[in-house]
């Protein structure tokens, strides 16, 4: 078992491994800016190390500082958690070469997975599905036409090494192609310091369905099944579920041996996600992996009873699967998760600040992820996310009826949340019944404006 591990990163996720490696006796390192000096990750690792100011690109994102703080405090491995480092193949030949290891797949398999052409491609290979579109990087918006004439419109345009929604464009018609290609090439080059960009056929209206992977380093992968997240706003996750209601045993079956076979032969290791579209005839298709842990992957734990985290270190630690998962994972009931942020409701503008009250829900089949507090500070320099409110019921109706009374029972104060949104989302009628796609929010929001 690993001896000691270093965070890099904050908030929950930060605490969150540092419970899991308490409950394997592994010691923790906690890095922090001079903005999260009394965060609670700081306050429960064992040692802690201040690795620059507010600012994410001077302390989290900045490599040197990171690794420094690793090799003072002699660490075994870093848990990147996600976000900042941890889909960042570079940070992760640094810690190769540093000898420390990386909690992680190999940093060439995260390369590969990270430019999304070069995914699309291996998995094409590997027979999981793939939307129409080019073969590798358009050349230029002239190309991008000879494209969009054979896949047919509408198309979408997305960056070679994009994510979160940047440097994509939906386009409907020609005329329209060459000014949204621009567009998109130089967002994606503003945020990824690259404007390569490829092309898909659009669905209208798709559901968001992903795939929870463990891989351990013998060779050996298993799919933990699926989760829903189709409650999005401008790409961001608001809600996730598990398992999907959309999903039949067939496809699960099916894919999950695809996936198991293509990850084994690409050398995946550790923990992993795969994304799909899924039209609205049932077909489904490849889109993105991540190549960390999930924000929301507490709503896997939920339903399989399997610890990912402690199964990331376990793994790390040279352990196969069959010693750390059950013979037999089976599905069990129904979890959803809220991601409660510090925004306002009505604007999403940010709302950082002081928090003056805060009280959790707890109960049956409640659990929260936080590393919030009262008297605590949000810094305006980091995502809004400040909680995970996660239920399990024995189906989704009881889920749905726990998450609601947990919702009423969730006290923020000081700072505006996104918890009256959510209130009014699982008072949708649409929502209630399952009846929504990726513009579900779109609608919605357009039915409380009018």
């Amino acid at each position: 078992m690993l001896r000691k591990v270093l965070i890099a990163n904050r908030g929950e996720i930060a605490l969150r491994v540092i419970s899991a490696c308490k409950e394997l006796g592994i010691r923790t390192v906690a890095v922090y800016s001079e903005a999260d000096r009394n965060s609670l990750h700081v306050r429960f690792a064992d040692e802690a190390i201040c690795i620059g100011p507010p600012r994410p690109g001077d302390s989290y994102l900045n490599v040197p500082a990171v690794i420094s703080a690793a090799e003072i405090a002699n660490v075994d491995a870093i848990h990147p958690g996600y976000g900042l480092l941890s889909e960042n193949a570079n940070f992760a030949e640094v810690c190769r070469v540093s000898n420390i290891k990386f909690i992680g797949p190999p940093p060439e398999v995260t390369r590969l997975m990270g430019e999304k052409e070069k995914a699309r491609q291996a998995m094409k290979k590997a027979n999981v599905p793939i939307l129409p579109g080019s073969d590798g990087v358009v050349a230029d918006a002239e190309d991008a036409l000879k494209w969009a004439d054979e896949v047919g419109y509408p198309v979408i345009l997305k960056a070679k090494a994009g994510g979160g929604g940047r440097g994509m464009r939906i386009v409907r018609s020609a005329e329209d192609l060459p000014n949204l290609y621009a567009a998109a090439s130089q967002e994606a080059s503003n945020a990824f310091g690259n404007g390569e960009m490829y092309m898909e056929k659009f669905i209208e209206r798709p559901r968001h369905i992903e795939f929870q992977i463990l891989a351990d380093e013998h060779g050996n992968v298993e799919v933990l099944f699926e989760r829903e997240c189709s409650i999005q706003r401008r790409h961001q996750k608001l809600i996730e579920e598990a398992p999907s209601l959309q999903v039949t045993p067939a496809i699960r079956e099916h894919l999950s041996s695809t996936l198991k076979r293509c990850l084994t032969e690409i050398g995946y290791q550790n923990a992993g996600t795969i994304e799909f579209l899924m039209d609205e005839d049932g077909s489904i298709y490849f889109i993105e992996m991540n190549t960390r842990i999930q924000v929301e992957h507490p709503v896997t734990e939920a339903i399989t009873g399997i610890d990912l985290v402690k199964a990331q270190l376990r793994i790390a630690s040279g352990e196969r699967l069959d010693e750390i998962l059950p013979k037999d994972i089976q599905i069990r009931g129904h979890a959803i998760e809220c991601r409660i942020n510090a925004e306002h409701p009505q604007k999403f503008t940010p709302s950082a600040g002081k928090i003056t009250v805060f009280n959790v829900p707890g109960g049956n089949g409640v659990r929260v992820d936080t590393a919030q507090y009262a008297e605590g500070v949000v810094p305006p320099y980091y995502d809004s996310l400040i909680a995970k409110l996660i239920v399990h019921g024995k189906d989704r109706e009881e889920a749905i009826a726990r998450m609601e009374r947990a919702l009423g029972m969730f006290v923020v104060e000081g700072i505006e949340t996104s918890i009256s949104l959510h209130k009014e989302i699982f008072a949708d009628p649409d929502f209630r019944a399952g009846n929504f796609d990726t513009k579900f929010m779109e609608r919605f929001l357009a039915n409380r404006a009018g």
